[in-house]
């Protein structure tokens, strides 16, 4: 079976779900990688807290497999020394670092604070229109969103459809304690943040500290009403909450 047509990416999204709706994350994987989209599926990867787990299971199926990384301009320094670390470690060989346009950040972010004034338009520029430039070409992509982070994820399913790709999430069933065993079972480095109480890892300026027993994503974009980057909504969705 291989994906053929975009345009039937919604269909496709409900064979996947039922097809491998017994399969492990790791079959699961495998299976994508390399029978249903050989050559055209990539995993996106933020380097954060609890990122080591897919990237690992990847390194062991096809560490030649496109590892797309959007360095917005304003993540941590320790984020990008971690993802180096990540990479030599796992043996990763096709990691892929896209930046934004420097022309439209000169145009829509000329000070770069649009993040203290439009935090999703920021957003937009500086995640959602990079990873949109690298996941040209592709029919699918591998993300690493989890129902337990809770919010708009709580009722992630495995298979989604958007923009005529399909989006994978095999980790969507996982528990904040089956991600903290797999680091331990296979002596994954973790972030070195999140020894400092930071969970969920985006950009410098929109992520805090999580307060003792909160929700895994509840340092990001503290005090506003926002929850997600945009990467994972449709473009047009995007564009319309970045009044685009």
């Amino acid at each position: 079976m291989s994906f053929l047509d975009p345009d039937l990416s919604g269909p496709w999204a409900a064979v996947l779900a039922d097809r491998y709706a017994r399969a492990d994350s790791v079959s699961l994987l495998r299976a994508m990688i390399l029978d249903v989209f050989p050559g055209r599926i990539t995993l996106v990867s933020s380097f954060g807290a609890e990122s080591a787990v897919l990237l690992h299971m990847v390194s062991r199926i096809d560490p030649d497999l496109p590892v797309v990384f959007i360095d917005t301009g304003k993540l941590f320094g320790e984020t990008k020394r971690y993802r180096d670390q990540l990479t030599r470690h796992l043996g990763l060989r096709n990691l892929q670092i896209i930046t934004p346009d420097p022309a439209r950040l000169k145009a829509q972010d000329p000070d770069g604070m649009l993040f203290s004034r439009k935090p999703d338009a920021c957003c937009f520029w500086r995640k959602v229109e990079p990873l949109e430039r690298a996941l040209a070409g592709y029919g699918a992509w591998i993300s690493g969103r989890k129902q337990f982070h809770g919010g708009a994820r709580a009722d992630l399913q495995r298979f989604e459809a958007v923009d005529k790709r399909i989006k994978i999430s095999p980790l969507a069933g996982w528990t904040r304690d089956q991600i903290a065993a797999y680091f331990t079972a296979h002596d994954l480095p973790p972030h070195p943040l999140e020894g400092e109480g930071y969970l969920s890892i985006g950009c410098m300026p929109c992520t805090a500290r999580a307060e003792s027993g909160a929700s895994v994503r509840s340092g990001r974009w503290q005090g506003l009403d926002k929850t997600e980057c945009g990467i994972h909504l449709s473009l047009s969705e995007a564009r319309k909450r970045a009044n685009l």
